[in-house]
């Protein structure tokens, strides 16, 4: 059995499942059956902790989700969000975030109908309208708890200070933000604000959407539809900079026994006990290696010359283009 880590109430492993990329965001998803597998065997090897959203897909991660593992709903842990999704407009669907409570009700309404659940056990604000006092959408989904369709909430790239004050409102259990050696912002002030309020940091693209597995060396063959060709580090020549870091760090992994993927979580996982990392993928190979990360120790020294060898004062360029940095809540770089 996995160890294990706290979200509010619940006990979950220690490693989720990030289930975003088997709907949408890195190009064409997989076959149905792969994704079926993917998520099945992530049961079987001990993960509790599932993540999806109403965005993804706009939907249909979701219905994934609750088709293959609804018949296993005892087993796990179910994580959703709302406040950003798809609204159909005359030339199509497009992505909004409302964080009106009327949307958030239609939002947590349809993907229960999705999920094919009555309760979903943690649900985020998956960004935070700034148009919405952060007190008026928190309030919604206190509601949602009191009727007892949600079990914990949580926000989505929130600042320490929109924590406090969403928390202020109902106990928040979870923070999710991205979280990985090149992406070190929660380390400003959310970390320890979570820690403070007793709240779990969940970590997303813990792989830096696959820069720490070591795997991906050519950006210019990205699917036409991969949100990657949007984020400035991916841009070839500035990727081309980042690559450079990753010789030292592969040559540490190969000292403490591990691939690179494994030292990228295995740093995440020794941080602090309240970080839970989502790791996502595809393929059932890239799986099994994630998991094995939760056995892989490492010592004081190692996490210091971590720390050293990839971090925000070395890797090039920013996490976002403009227009997205403008829409979530974070201290950012």
């Amino acid at each position: 059995m996995m160890n294990q880590r706290r979200i509010g109430p619940h006990s979950v492993s220690a490693l989720g499942l990030g289930c975003m990329n088997l709907s949408h965001a890195y190009g064409a998803p997989p076959p149905p059956e792969q994704a079926e597998r993917v998520l099945l065997e992530a049961l079987d090897q001990g993960v509790t902790l599932f993540d999806t959203a109403a965005l993804y897909g706009f939907g249909a991660n979701e219905t994934l989700v609750g088709r293959v593992l609804g018949p296993h709903r005892s087993r796990f842990k179910l994580a959703s969000k709302g406040g950003m999704a798809g609204v159909d407009f005359p030339e199509g669907v497009k992505r909004v975030i409302d964080g009106r409570p009327e949307a958030l009700r239609r939002n947590l309404e349809d993907s229960l109908r999705r999920l094919g659940t009555e309760h979903i056990d943690l649900y985020y604000l998956h960004r935070w309208d700034k148009k919405v006092p952060i007190e008026d959408s928190v309030g919604a989904m206190a509601r949602f708890v009191a009727e007892g369709k949600v079990g914990a909430l949580g926000l989505s790239e929130a600042s320490a200070s929109t924590l406090r004050r969403a928390h202020a409102v109902h106990p928040i259990a979870a923070v999710q933000s991205e979280y990985s050696l090149w992406t070190r912002n929660p380390e400003i002030a959310v970390l320890e604000a979570c820690r403070e309020i007793g709240a779990a940091f969940v970590a997303f693209s813990p792989l830096a959407r696959a820069y720490l597995t070591g795997r991906l060396r050519d950006v210019s063959a990205f699917d036409a539809k991969d949100i990657r060709r949007a984020m400035p580090r991916f841009a070839p020549d500035t990727y081309a900079a980042n690559l450079l870091l990753l010789p030292a760090y592969e040559a540490l992994a190969a000292e403490v026994g591990c691939t690179p993927a494994q030292l990228a979580l295995a740093w995440l996982l020794a941080k602090a006990p309240h970080v839970i990392p989502i790791p996502g993928t595809t393929k059932l190979d890239h799986l099994l290696e994630d998991l094995g990360a939760a056995e892989v120790r490492l010592d004081a020294g190692q996490i210091q010359r971590l720390d050293a060898l990839i971090n925000r004062a070395n890797v090039v360029g920013p996490r976002y283009n403009p227009a997205s940095q403008a829409e979530i809540d974070t201290e950012d770089f």
